[in-house]
């Protein structure tokens, strides 16, 4: 049986392309089955045009990987402003300036942070979150980073877990989404081949059906988000491959 949970492209995954040709990139990113983008950066472009460019291709923002700064202070009114206008809900930061992620405490008073956000999200109808990368797996004084974040967070934070980021750190992903139900509403489908970075979704050690199940049954999930970093053909090529791969496995 197919899934019913919509599929979304990382647009880092294409991002030269995108640099080139956003609109020509978006058109062929649609043809390939694609249901949505996730922007990370917007490549000069207003907020109204870039709507614009989805609405034409049949496309939904879902997701947008934005820093943390943005927010911050008087640049969260800008960012929701922003958002708004895709039309999109999930906020997400991908990355933290060092003095927020070193050490355990540090990371605890980062949750604290991100639940302030959220509540002031919470009146727009939008999310916050996080996207680990692989240091976040590596334990600090016998603690897993990315536990002592979540752990301390608010339920409404999201858990964009990337599946191969986080085996490429020592982690367990299909554990982190047992753990926090109903957290990953937004996933990063990638894959991880030990040695080979530039396996394609279903080529590598990523235990597809689980992860699938979890996020199918309590895992809250709302978009499957696929990210590739790496290329073994040209990256458009690749996002296909990755597409169709899905596909056969009834996503």
């Amino acid at each position: 049986m197919m899934s019913t949970i919509p599929m979304g492209l990382q647009l880092y995954s294409v991002r030269e392309d995108c640099a080139r040709d956003l609109p020509g990139s978006l058109k062929a990113i649609a043809a390939m089955g694609y249901d949505g983008v996730e922007f990370a950066g917007y490549y000069g472009y207003a907020a109204k045009d870039l709507r614009k460019l989805l609405d034409d291709n049949g496309l939904k923002c879902c997701g947008t990987h934005t820093s943390l700064a943005s927010l911050l202070g008087d640049q969260l009114a800008q960012t929701v402003e922003f958002n708004h206008v895709l039309g999109n809900k999930c906020l997400i930061v991908p990355s933290l300036p060092e003095q927020y992620r070193n050490s355990n405490e540090a990371w605890k008073t980062t949750a604290g942070l991100f639940n302030q956000i959220a509540g002031l999200l919470q009146p727009h109808n939008m999310l916050t979150g996080y996207h680990n990368h692989f240091i976040e797996f590596k334990p600090v004084d016998g603690v897993i980073p990315l536990d002592a974040f979540f752990s301390n967070c608010n339920p409404d934070v999201v858990m964009q877990i990337d599946l191969g980021n986080a085996i490429h750190g020592g982690g367990d992903p299909i554990d982190f989404l047992r753990r926090y139900p109903g957290r990953a509403v937004t996933v990063h489908l990638k894959e991880y081949a030990a040695g080979y970075d530039k396996a394609l979704i279903g080529e590598g050690a990523v235990d597809w059906a689980e992860v699938f199940k979890l996020c199918e049954n309590g895992g809250g999930t709302e978009w499957y988000i696929v990210e590739q970093e790496s290329y073994a053909f040209p990256p458009l090529e690749c996002v296909k491959r990755c597409r169709e791969n899905l596909r056969k496995m009834g996503r």
